[in-house]
C-alpha cells in the first residue's frame, strides 16, 4: 500500500508546501501552515479516495439560442431583494459576510421568515446556535410563527441527506460555512480544505436540485471573508454587510453579482425588534446635519442604480507637530493625499502645517472618486472658517492637473438633491445635459481654482460686508 505523503497548506491563502515553515511564502501570513494528508489537501476530493471513473461526453452548444430570465424567489424585503437584483436565484449559492453581531443572522432570519410567509419552503441550517437559541431570536423579531425548518448541524453529508428528504426546499441557508465539515476532508472544520469542499458539495447541490443556497461567511480583521478565495469565486454572489458599532444603520453591499449589477446596496437601522429597511438613505445620512458648520458639503454619490446624499466634514487645524496629521474615516487615504496636494500645487491653498481630518458622516463608506470635489470644498471650507451653501450639493473627480472631469449619472444625483429640497449644485463642465432648476443654475467650474476662487471671493464678501 502506497504511503500518504503529507503536505503542509496556508489556512490564509491555500497554498500547499511540502515542509512545515513559520510563514507562508505566497501571502506572507505567520504561523498558518497545517500540516493535511494529500486525500484532503489541494487538488484533493472524491477522485483521490475511490478509483477514477471514465469520463462521458457532454453535449455542446453554439452561443445562439433562447434564453430564459433567471426564476427567481422576492422576499418581500425590498433593501434585500434590490442587493440581490430582485430576488434569490433559484440554482445559485450566495455567499453573506459580516462582522460578529453585524446582525447577518437576523437579517436571514426576517428573510426565511418572510419567504415561508410566501409559501416557499425554507430550511435553515446552523452551525454555531442550537435551535433554541434561533427559536429566541424568532421570538424577538415576531416571526416565531413562521414554517422554516430548522436544524442545528455541521456534517455536510447529513445536512444534504436532510434536505433531500421530502420536497425540495426552495431557500437553504448555511450560518455558518466555517463551521461545516465533510467527511471527504481529514481536516478541523475551519480550514482552506474543509471550506472549499464542504462549499463546493453545497454549490453542486444548489445547482442539480435548483434551490438557492445562501452561505454565511466569517469575515478577517481586515474585513475579508475568512478562508479561501477561491469560495468567492465559486458561489454567483457575494454581498457583504456592514455598519459602524456607533450606528444604527447596516448597510448590505454587493460586491458580485452573475444575476444583477454590481456595487448596489440596501440600507436597514438596526432596532430592538430586527433590522427595518430605510427607503430612502439620504434622509438617514443627512438627518443630523448641522448647515452652518465650516467645513461640511454634501456630496451627490451613486451606489449602484441609487442615488445616495451623504455629509463629508473636514476639520483642518494647525498643527505642532513636524509631519501634521491626516486622518480619514469613511474615505481613501490615498485620495486624500491626491486632493491635498492638488490643491497646494495649483491653488496655492496650503496645508503643510495643518493637521486634517476627513469624516462621511453616519458611518458610510465612498468608494467613487467622483467624492473629490465635495472633499476639496469641505477642506477649503474648513481652513477658510466659512460656511458653504446649505442648499448645495457637490460632485465631480478632480485630476492632477486640477482640472474637474465629469462623472456619470450627473441627472440622477440632481434629481435626489431636488427631491430633498438642495437649490444649488457644483458639478463638472461637459456632463450630460440636465434638466430642472437645480441643475439649469448649476455652477460647473472647469478647473479646481474656480471652485477655490469661488469659496474666497464668498469670503471677501462677507468681510466686506
Amino acid at each position: 500500500m502506497a504511503k500518504t505523503r503529507v503536505q503542509f497548506v496556508c489556512q490564509n491563502c491555500g497554498t500547499a508546501h511540502t515542509r512545515w515553515a513559520g510563514k507562508c511564502d505566497a501571502c506572507g501570513e505567520w504561523n498558518t501552515l497545517v500540516e493535511e494528508g494529500t486525500n484532503s489537501g489541494i487538488g484533493g476530493g472524491p477522485a483521490s479516495i475511490r478509483s477514477a471513473r471514465k469520463g462521458r461526453p457532454v453535449t455542446l452548444t453554439s452561443l445562439s439560442g433562447d434564453i430564459e430570465d433567471a426564476p427567481r424567489i422576492a422576499s418581500g424585503i425590498g433593501e434585500l431583494d434590490r442587493a440581490t437584483g430582485g430576488g434569490f436565484v433559484r440554482g445559485s449559492a450566495l455567499l453573506i459576510g459580516g462582522d460578529p453581531g453585524i446582525g447577518k443572522s437576523t437579517l436571514l432570519t426576517q428573510a426565511a421568515a418572510a419567504l415561508a410567509g410566501r409559501g416557499h419552503r425554507i430550511v435553515y441550517v446552523s452551525g454555531e446556535e442550537a435551535v433554541a437559541q434561533i427559536r429566541l431570536r424568532a421570538q424577538r423579531l415576531g416571526v416565531a410563527g413562521s414554517s422554516v425548518e430548522l436544524a442545528a448541524e455541521t456534517n455536510v453529508e447529513d445536512i444534504l441527506a436532510t434536505i433531500g428528504e421530502g420536497k425540495r426546499p426552495d431557500l437553504v441557508i448555511i450560518d455558518s460555512i466555517q463551521t461545516l465539515w465533510t467527511d471527504i476532508a481529514d481536516s478541523a472544520p475551519g480550514t482552506v480544505t474543509q471550506v472549499r469542499t464542504s462549499a463546493q458539495a453545497l454549490i453542486r447541490y444548489a445547482k442539480s436540485t435548483g434551490a438557492a443556497v445562501v452561505l454565511v461567511g466569517h469575515v478577517t480583521k481586515e474585513g475579508q471573508i475568512a478562508g479561501p478565495r477561491v469560495v468567492e469565486h465559486m458561489v454567483d454572489a457575494v454581498l457583504y454587510f456592514e455598519g459602524e458599532g456607533g450606528h444604527h444603520h447596516r448597510i448590505l453591499r454587493t460586491v458580485k453579482n452573475r444575476f444583477g449589477a454590481t456595487d448596489e446596496i440596501g440600507v436597514f437601522e438596526m432596532s430592538d425588534k430586527g433590522l427595518r429597511e430605510v427607503a430612502n438613505p439620504s434622509e438617514l445620512f443627512l438627518g443630523e446635519r448641522h448647515a452652518q458648520a465650516p467645513g461640511a458639503a454634501v456630496f451627490a454619490g451613486i451606489e449602484g442604480t441609487r442615488p445616495v446624499l451623504v455629509e463629508i466634514q473636514a476639520l483642518v487645524a494647525p498643527s505642532t507637530l513636524g509631519t501634521p496629521r491626516r486622518a480619514v474615516v469613511g474615505w481613501d487615504s490615498p485620495r486624500l493625499a491626491m486632493v491635498l496636494a492638488v490643491l497646494e500645487a495649483h491653488c496655492g491653498v496650503r496645508f503643510g502645517q495643518h493637521d486634517v481630518y476627513l469624516n462621511v458622516a453616519g458611518g458610510y463608506r465612498i468608494s467613487e472618486p467622483a467624492a473629490d470635489l465635495a472633499v476639496a470644498a469641505a477642506l477649503v471650507s474648513s481652513l477658510t472658517g466659512l460656511a458653504l451653501p446649505a442648499d448645495c450639493v457637490y460632485f465631480g473627480e478632480i485630476s492632477l492637473s486640477g482640472a474637474i472631469r465629469p462623472v456619470a449619472h450627473a441627472q440622477q444625483r440632481l434629481k435626489e438633491a431636488e427631491k430633498l429640497g438642495f437649490g444649488q449644485a457644483v458639478l463638472p463642465k461637459g456632463s450630460e445635459e440636465m434638466s430642472g432648476a437645480i441643475g439649469s443654475g448649476a455652477f460647473q467650474p472647469a478647473t479646481l481654482t474656480d471652485l477655490v476662487v469661488r469659496i474666497a471671493g464668498s469670503l471677501r464678501r462677507k468681510t466686506d460686508d
